[in-house]
Order: C-alpha cells, then sequence, then structure tokens
C-alpha cells in the first residue's frame, strides 16, 4: 500500500504526535501518497464549537504547518491538505465554502452526527439508543454526500451503530453501496476500526458492498505515530476484500475542491 489519506493531528484534540512523525513513519514504510484529513472546523451560529474538531482559530495554523513539512519532504511524498467532514443538511453550502476558502485540497465524508450534530445531534455510533429514523437519516446523509461529488470518498461508511433489525439494516445501507456504485465514489475499509476492535468494519455491510460491486479504498485514520503506517489492519483488510469479492480499486482519485 502507496497511500493514506485519512491522517489526523494533534489540532483536533484526540490525536497525539506531531504530523512529522507521521510522515516520517509513512515514508519509512513506503507510502508515497499521503493526505492529511483532520475533522474540519465549524463554529455553530451561536458560537458553538465541538470540541473533536480543529478548533476555527488554529486553522490557519493547521495549513501552515502541513504545508510547511509538505515542503519539506516533496522529493520524499506526495502531501495532500484537507479536511474529514460531515454532511449537515442545514449547513453543508456554508461548511463546503468554508473549507474551499481555508484551502482544502480535498474532503472525506466521515458522518459522525445526525440532525446537524447541534444542538440535537445523535452520534451515529450510539448503539442501542439509535431508532430505525436515525438509520435512514444517515444513509440519506451519506447519499447526499456522494451525490454532491464534493467527496473524495466515503470514510467508515459502516459506522452507524448495527443494532437495528438485520433486514432493515441491510435494505437501508445497501443504499448506500448502491450510490456509491453508481456515482463512483468509494467507500473506506476504516482501520481505525480494524485497530480497535470497533463495530466496523461490520461485515454484513461489506458483504453488501461486494454484491454491489461498489469501489472500495483503504484509509489509515491514523491518530497515532504507529498508525500512520499500519501493516496488521492492512493484512486484516486484505482478508475482507478477498472474502467478499469487494471491488478495491486502491488509491482513490483525489476530487479537488476549487480555490
Amino acid at each position: 500500500m502507496i497511500y493514506n489519506y485519512h491522517t489526523h493531528t494533534y489540532h483536533c484534540r484526540h490525536a497525539s504526535g506531531t504530523p512529522e512523525e507521521y510522515i516520517l513513519r509513512a515514508i519509512a514504510n513506503g507510502i508515497k501518497y499521503m493526505g492529511f484529513s483532520d475533522h474540519m472546523p465549524f463554529r455553530f451560529p451561536d458560537g458553538y464549537e465541538s470540541g473533536y474538531r480543529v478548533p476555527t482559530a488554529e486553522t490557519a495554523a493547521y495549513f501552515e504547518e502541513l504545508t510547511s513539512l509538505r515542503k519539506k519532504y516533496e522529493d520524499q511524498i506526495d502531501i495532500k491538505i484537507g479536511f474529514e467532514m460531515e454532511y449537515y443538511p442545514s449547513y453543508f453550502q456554508q461548511m463546503l465554502e468554508y473549507a474551499a476558502a481555508s484551502g482544502a485540497e480535498y474532503l472525506i465524508l466521515g458522518q459522525h452526527f445526525l440532525y446537524d450534530e447541534y444542538p440535537n445531534g445523535v452520534y451515529s455510533n450510539s448503539g442501542s439508543e439509535l431508532k430505525p429514523k436515525d438509520l435512514q437519516e444517515y444513509v440519506s446523509c451519506v447519499i447526499a454526500a456522494i451525490q454532491s461529488k464534493a467527496f473524495t470518498y466515503i470514510a467508515h461508511p459502516d459506522l452507524f451503530s448495527p443494532t437495528l433489525d438485520s433486514a432493515f439494516y441491510r435494505k437501508e445501507m445497501r443504499r448506500i453501496c448502491a450510490a456509491s456504485r453508481d456515482c463512483n465514489v468509494p467507500l473506506e475499509i476504516n482501520f481505525l476500526g480494524i485497530r480497535d476492535n470497533r463495530s466496523y468494519p461490520h461485515e454484513p455491510f461489506w458483504e453488501l458492498a461486494g454484491e454491489e460491486q461498489s469501489p472500495v479504498t483503504f484509509g489509515f485514520d491514523a491518530h497515532d505515530v504507529p498508525s500512520a503506517y499500519d501493516a496488521a489492519s492492512l493484512e486484516k483488510a486484505h482478508k475482507l476484500v478477498k472474502k467478499y469479492n469487494l471491488n478495491y480499486i486502491g488509491m482513490p482519485e483525489i476530487i479537488s475542491l476549487p480555490q
């Protein structure tokens, strides 16, 4: 594997190590194409900012640090600078404009919250607290993001907790897989989920992705230096590809944002 476009930084307050350490780890293990995609800054109309994102006050510092490192290591690795962003129906255009104005070169979708997150948002991986309407909202948001053509790929598309009736879950999630195929927007097998033994990758979802032949890519979802190259999870991801005859495309095509 020579690429990884899912990398976080200490700016999001829940990752450790320095971006330079991540870059050196990647280079040492043969990564040629790397993307930083920290959680996109966003301030809600009343001034609220969630604690898991890059603070808006640090947006410029995020780009300045990574741009400097890109220049320093340009002979060894190709680095893109972007964001992981949600699709919030009420704020999507505003968020997209902020990303572009900030200098983001690409976006990946990470639909962590539903119902616009704040003030009455629901976490997509809340387990048994989730209701059928929440899954329908999740699927609708992900499909709208896919159809927007703004995202390079969909990170952990199976993040939504698989606690509902299996037939209903499969029917709804198949819609995501079909939209991914029809719009040629890849779905990510997420290595953080593998490393931490989370509820994702959820194999019934990937069985659907195999049936629909959705394009599939990999992402380390690195939040610490060792995870900037994760050989153990890579091996497990390839087994998943083989098991479900997934349409693994390798490195995704970067969808650029207008600057």
